[in-house]
């Protein structure tokens, strides 16, 4: 059964690995990049403070801690404790993988790409107000940081699945942790 799975596992990365071109790889390789983002992160901290001016600082103060318990969680919980190979590294189809830029460190169970994206998207969904509509473009950009993982060549569909969960459930269980002590904090009013 498990040899089943792994072998559909396989079969998945493979034929999403292989939509490749020197176009493609280009711009896979500038959006799996974290510094191309950070004109994003700078406009969510500008936003964060001209728009969401009522607690601010704890706002930013939430998506850090959201983002960074996520990083942490995959990188120096999961990664270690799965030793699961990253699809580059992997003996069974590491010849097969189409890799863009390098393929980075030996285990990639769970993709902390998608846990910080995701941490990030749900983070700043949760601490606008419903009428801020653009916010939902963050979706589409964790789903699109996510895929570029599998586009490098550097992390399995289910790295992703396991790293976007753990980064939406991380950034849920502090957001509701944070509105039990304090309900007001990451609210629009005082």
């Amino acid at each position: 059964m498990i040899e089943t799975i792994r072998n559909a596992e396989y079969g998945w990365f493979l034929w999403l690995n292989g939509f490749h071109s020197p176009f493609w790889d280009s711009i896979m390789f500038a959006v799996t990049h974290r510094l191309t983002w950070i004109p994003l992160y700078v406009f969510i901290i500008f936003y964060l403070f001209t728009r969401l001016r009522p607690n601010a600082f704890y706002k930013l103060v939430f998506i850090l801690a959201a983002v960074g318990l996520s990083d942490r969680i995959t990188s120096g919980l999961m990664k270690p404790y799965f030793a699961r190979f990253r699809p580059c590294h992997d003996p069974t189809i590491g010849h097969l993988v189409h890799v863009v830029g390098g393929c980075g460190g030996q285990y990639g169970f769970a993709s902390s790409h998608a846990a910080n994206s995701f941490a990030l998207m749900l983070a700043f969904i949760l601490i606008c107000p419903k009428n801020i509509k653009w916010k939902y473009f963050l979706i589409p950009w964790a789903i699109l940081v996510s895929y570029s993982r599998i586009y490098v060549g550097v992390h399995y569909p289910t790295d992703l699945l396991a790293g976007a969960l753990v980064g939406m459930l991380t950034t849920l269980i502090i957001y509701l942790i944070i509105n039990q002590f304090n309900q007001s904090l990451l609210s629009e009013t005082k």
